[in-house]
């Protein structure tokens, strides 16, 4: 496919990379001239100097040809507008960045106006995230699927787990649990897995099935979750916003401290139940002062990575049950991960994974049947729910006898309202959810993409 990509800021970059690794055809505009010589250099792309709402620029983009038009400048503004332009040059479907709280209030309205096909709002997608990942607590990661029926959960192995040096039909036969361990991450190793891989300490391992499975599965394993009440924000931002909110509706008690005291005044107006504090909070005697030893969970959103790391690194030493931390830079990740049992949230990457589900369903001839894609294990898994159409070449024949390609993994069916975890005699029907593992160099338009 032929992609106008509008921004090449952190996000327009992390999207550039994908798209670039599928074999699409990419042209980056940008208004900064260093920022353009980057982006050609490091990604071979065509790269073009200017404002993305001129109407020279984009023709210049080639944007009559193109396929799909993608703004994600630093102003919702200009990504609305350049949205609005590119349509009427002749790019087929279009996607805007719109971050800004009061923007997004009447963002269908504006969608509608502007014939834009898809807006994206990163702080909002990563503020659902984190909730999911409050409401399980004992999981590090949470991907819901098939309308939140099927979760698929990110634990860490500590060395005196229950699981370790068990294979996982040894887990399955003596837990006999409706789970399934669908990927595991070993340092740097991603594993998809068999009946006969043995868990190890300090695995960190992505187990599938519905919410009252995993909960009895946890109860089994003698980890009983810690119910979480009070919870401390770092850093007062959009992201924090659309969190609080979400955390205050579900009655949790939030705490915000933010070191800049125009924006906690600003903030308080809009969140009249958090409680928000002016301090910074890198300073560990004022998360002292703000009872950190009695938080139950510490979130640090601030905008420098390194300040999250070290907030996080903080909590743990202060033996906070959960902690989660914004990254923006990948290779920041791993440092996090060191942390036991931290949550990594990134904006940049969840907004990725929808554009690229949304990518491959325009690329796919026939209408791609994709309906949710998470990537999972630090980018190196995609986990991808497909709808099973009655023309599937996958209906109707047991698991067993599917010839399916290596490093795949079927790891759920849900069939309206049943869960699934699937033998080898289990099979698909049309109109079945099927949530695929896989490797993420291998690329899944369709659900028959898997067949040998």
């Amino acid at each position: 496919m032929r992609i106008v990509i509008a921004g090449c800021g952190k996000v327009g970059q992390e999207i550039i990379s994908h798209l670039v690794s599928e074999g699409h055809s990419i042209v980056a505009i940008d208004s900064n001239p260093s920022v353009v010589e980057k982006v050609i250099n490091k990604y071979d792309v065509l790269g073009i100097l200017g404002n993305c709402v001129s109407i020279d620029i984009l023709e210049k983009a080639g944007s009559e040809s193109a396929d799909l038009f993608i703004a994600v400048t630093s102003s919702d503004e200009v990504n609305m507008v350049a949205c609005f332009e590119a349509k009427k040059v002749g790019v087929k479907s279009t996607i805007a960045r719109v971050r800004n709280y009061d923007i997004n209030t009447h963002v269908n309205r504006m969608k509608e106006d502007l014939a834009i096909d898809m807006v994206i709002n990163p702080e909002s997608e990563a503020a659902v995230d984190i909730q999911n990942i409050i409401n399980f607590p004992e999981a590090i990661e949470v991907d819901l699927f098939a309308n939140g029926r099927l979760n698929l959960v990110e634990f860490y192995l500590q060395e005196d787990s229950k699981l370790v040096g068990k294979t996982l039909s040894e887990v399955k036969n003596e837990y006999n649990s409706n789970i399934l361990v669908c990927a595991i991450q070993r340092d740097n190793e991603v594993i998809i897995p068999y009946g006969s891989t043995t868990l190890k300490p300090k695995d960190r391992i992505h187990i599938a099935g519905n919410r009252l499975s995993l909960k009895e599965f946890l109860d089994k394993l003698g980890l009983v979750e810690n119910k979480i009440k009070n919870i401390m924000i770092i850093g007062c931002g959009v992201l924090t916003v659309y969190l609080a909110e979400s955390l205050i509706k579900n009655g949790y008690k939030v705490k915000i401290i933010e070191k800049d005291k125009n924006i906690c005044e600003k903030y308080a107006a809009i969140l009249p139940k958090a409680n928000i504090v002016f301090g910074d909070a890198s300073d560990q005697t004022l998360l002292e002062e703000e009872n950190i030893q009695s938080t139950d969970a510490i979130i640090s959103l601030t905008g420098m990575d390194e300040t999250n790391i070290i907030i996080s690194m903080y909590a743990e030493k202060r033996h906070v049950h959960k902690i989660i931390a914004k990254i923006d830079k990948s290779s920041y990740e791993l440092l996090v991960g060191n942390i036991s049992d931290a949550s990594v949230i990134s904006p940049k990457s969840s907004i990725t994974s929808r554009i690229i589900r949304y990518v491959r369903s325009l690329s796919n001839a026939v209408g791609s049947n994709i309906e949710t894609l998470h990537k999972i294990v630090n980018n190196k898994v995609e986990a991808i729910e497909f709808i099973a159409k009655e023309n599937s070449k996958t209906l109707n024949i047991p698991l067993k006898d599917l010839k399916t390609k290596k490093d795949t993994l079927i790891a759920s069916i849900v069939r309206g309202e049943e869960v699934i975890i699937p033998s080898g005699l289990d099979s698909i029907m049309s109109g079945d959810s099927v949530v695929v593992i896989t490797k993420a160099d291998r690329t899944l338009d369709d659900l028959d993409d898997i067949l040998v």
